[in-house]
C-alpha cells in the first residue's frame, strides 16, 4: 500500500494544494504539548477528500480511457471532491446524499457540475441508490473510503505532513470510514515508524474495542451516530480500512463528545482565525483532553489533522 501512496503523490501532484501547517501558542498552552495543525480545510473543495477522489479518478481513466462517468454516495465532502475530480478528468458525475445533508455541501457538489440524488438518511439507502445508478448508467462507483485508490490518495497527507514536520511523535486523525486514518497510518509507519497515529471518534463509535480484539465487534447493519459532526458520523469503519488500522494505527482511540468538538471548533475559529467544520475540531478536542495526558504523557510534538472547512455559516453549532 505504501508504494501506491507514493504513486498517488506523483499522480495528483500539481492538481491539489500543498496545504500549510499552522501552530498556535495558545493551543500549545491549552494542550501542554506542541501542536502542529495540518490544514486540509484549505485543500481543493475544502477538505482532504480531494486527494483520494482525484487519485481514484485519474487512475481509473488511465486504465479505461472510455470511462464516461463516476458515482458515489457521500454526506458531502467526498461528494464535492468526486464532483471536482470528475470535472478535472472530463467525466460525468452523480452523487447520492442523505436527506438533511448540509446545504453548503450540496450546493458545492452541484457547482462542480455533478447531478445530485437524495436518499433516506442511512447507510443502506445510500448504498442502494448508488448501486441503482451504476446499473443504469455503467458509471464507475468510487466509494468515500473503502477503496484502495482512495486510501492511497488520503495517505499523501502523511507524506506531505512528515516532510513539513519530520519529527512528529503522533498524529491525531478524525475518523469515519477510516480511509484517511488508514492511509495516514500506512504512510507514517513507513516514513517514521516511531510516529504514532491515533484515530479520534465521536462518542458511540466504539472503535477501540474492535481494534484491540482485531475483529469487527459491531452488531447489525452500519448506522449513523447521533452527532453534530456530520463528516464523521458513520459508526463502522470499512472492510478494507479495518485491517490496515489494526496493523498500522494505535489501538488506543480517543472518543470526544459534541460539546468537546464545539469547544475546540470555537477555539480554532476565534484564536487561530481558521474556519473549520465540527469534524475538523475532533483532533484538537482529543489533544487537550485529560485522557491524552494520562495515556501518552511522553508525547510532545503532536500533529492534528484539520480535515475540512465546509461549514454552513448560517447554521453554526453555537
Amino acid at each position: 500500500m505504501y508504494e501506491e501512496i507514493l504513486k498517488a503523490s506523483t499522480r495528483i501532484a500539481g492538481r491539489i494544494h500543498t496545504t500549510p501547517v499552522q501552530t498556535s501558542a495558545a493551543a500549545d498552552a491549552w494542550a501542554g504539548k506542541q501542536l502542529f495543525f495540518k490544514c486540509e480545510n484549505f485543500q481543493k473543495t475544502g477538505s482532504f477528500k480531494a486527494r483520494g477522489a482525484l487519485n481514484a479518478v485519474l487512475k481509473a481513466k488511465d486504465e479505461n480511457p472510455k470511462l464516461k462517468g463516476v458515482v458515489t454516495h457521500s454526506s458531502g465532502n467526498h461528494g464535492q471532491a468526486l464532483a471536482w475530480a470528475a470535472r478535472q478528468a472530463q467525466l460525468q458525475c452523480t452523487v447520492v446524499v442523505p436527506e438533511g445533508s448540509p446545504l453548503v455541501k450540496c450546493n458545492a457538489i452541484q457547482s462542480y457540475g455533478a447531478e445530485l440524488i437524495y436518499c433516506a438518511p442511512n447507510p443502506q439507502a445510500r448504498a442502494a441508490a448508488a448501486e441503482k445508478i451504476v446499473s443504469e448508467s455503467a458509471f464507475l462507483f468510487v466509494p468515500p473510503y473503502d477503496h484502495h485508490d482512495v486510501i492511497a490518495g488520503q495517505g499523501t497527507i502523511a507524506t506531505e505532513f512528515l516532510s513539513q514536520v519530520p519529527d512528529l511523535d503522533a498524529i491525531l486523525v478524525p475518523i469515519s470510514g477510516g480511509g484517511m486514518t488508514s492511509g495516514i497510518a500506512v504512510a507514517a509507519k513507513n516514513i517514521r515508524p516511531e510516529t504514532k497515529v491515533f484515530a479520534v471518534e465521536p462518542e458511540g463509535k466504539d472503535l477501540q474495542a474492535s481494534l484491540m480484539a482485531e475483529q469487527r465487534l459491531w452488531k447489525g447493519e452500519p448506522k449513523f451516530l447521533d452527532t453534530i459532526a456530520d463528516g464523521i458520523r458513520l459508526q463502522q469503519v470499512g472492510h478494507l480500512t479495518f485491517p490496515l488500522l489494526c496493523k498500522y494505527a494505535e489501538s488506543t482511540v480517543f472518543s470526544v463528545s459534541d460539546e468537546e468538538m464545539v469547544s475546540a471548533m470555537k477555539f480554532i475559529w476565534q484564536r487561530m482565525k481558521v474556519v473549520v467544520e465540527v469534524s475538523s475540531s475532533a483532533g484538537l478536542a482529543a489533544a487537550v483532553s485529560p485522557r491524552m495526558k494520562e495515556v501518552m504523557p511522553e508525547l510532545k510534538k503532536i500533529g492534528v489533522i484539520l480535515c475540512g472547512g465546509n461549514v454552513d455559516i448560517d447554521k453554526l453549532p453555537w
